[in-house]
């Protein structure tokens, strides 16, 4: 069954957040003496160790999930973890970024069959509420391929962002860049947005550079197949990290689509994406793929 469960382990950050694990046992600590990525680290922890006590600490009892193939709620969440134990699931946490209450990351899974394949990768997006607690989780998966057009695997590349002061024009010109180019808006001013110099492409069908991505729109377009965004649900940023959540069609199919975007001197220098095919049935939720 495809997506049976989702959730991360966070080696970087599970060290680190290991001191913060143990304490949490002694009921006198408490979640607001955490950063949010502190607090999403041990939560997150707390459950590929199967400790739910620690996860109820951490989270709250009407947690909301988007996964369309988990229930929500905390309970049913924890009556679920039984599943990766039995598949020996796990994974890579290879970038974790902060914007105001949400944390964003880009994960690589393991033995992640019940997911859909052997190996997988993944957006998340958690929001920590004003109390400090885990509140929310949303995500989006695609296959881990070996060989890709640009040579390049689906997540590697920097990790750390930069360019602090520079978040909220960085998320203004992502979200121009897929109104303009991917909505169809302005697609000529595709040179505005990415340079001709350096875009280092992490899509495993498109080729690196301008060039890359020109030739794959040419190519869906002659094949009657390219993808149309059609709504930018959420901008998140961190510095020259930004990661946009789109809706849209492909392959006459609904889609979620979450590009993450490293920019340069205001052109973006490369792109990480996961694209997933919205379920229309079976869901165990209501709370669908989006609603930030």
């Amino acid at each position: 069954m495809r997506k049976v469960i989702s959730v991360w382990v966070l080696s970087g950050i599970m060290a680190s957040c290991s001191t913060g694990q143990s304490k949490l046992s002694n009921e006198q600590n408490s979640t607001k003496t955490m950063s949010k990525k502190e607090t999403v680290g041990t939560f997150l922890g707390a459950v590929i160790k199967q400790e739910p006590n620690i996860m109820r600490q951490m989270a709250n009892t009407d947690y909301i999930q988007h996964n369309p193939f988990i229930p929500t709620g905390l309970e049913p969440f924890i009556e679920m973890l039984p599943i990766l134990k039995e598949n020996g699931t796990t994974a890579e946490n290879v970038r974790m970024f902060q914007d105001g209450n949400y944390i964003f990351m880009h994960n690589i899974w393991r033995n992640a069959k019940p997911f859909g394949a052997d190996e997988m990768v993944s957006f998340d997006i958690i929001r920590v509420d004003e109390k400090g607690k885990v509140a929310e989780h949303w995500d989006a998966m695609t296959p881990l391929l070996k060989e890709t057009a640009s040579g390049r695997s689906q997540t590697d590349g920097p990790v750390a962002s930069s360019d602090h002061d520079k978040t909220e024009e960085n998320k203004a010109l992502a979200r121009s860049m897929v109104e303009d180019v991917l909505m169809g808006k302005n697609p000529s001013k595709i040179a505005d947005y990415i340079s001709s110099v350096q875009y280092d492409q992490h899509n495993p069908g498109i080729k690196d550079g301008l060039g890359g991505v020109v030739e794959a729109v040419e190519y869906l377009t002659s094949q009657n197949n390219m993808f149309k965004y059609t709504k930018i649900h959420k901008v998140l940023g961190e510095g020259n990290f930004v990661l946009t959540v789109s809706e849209g069609e492909w392959s006459g199919k609904k889609h979620v689509f979450y590009d993450l975007l490293r920019f340069e001197n205001g052109k973006a220098v490369e792109h990480w994406d996961v694209i997933q095919e919205i379920p229309q049935e079976g869901m165990a939720n209501d709370n669908g793929m989006f609603g930030f």
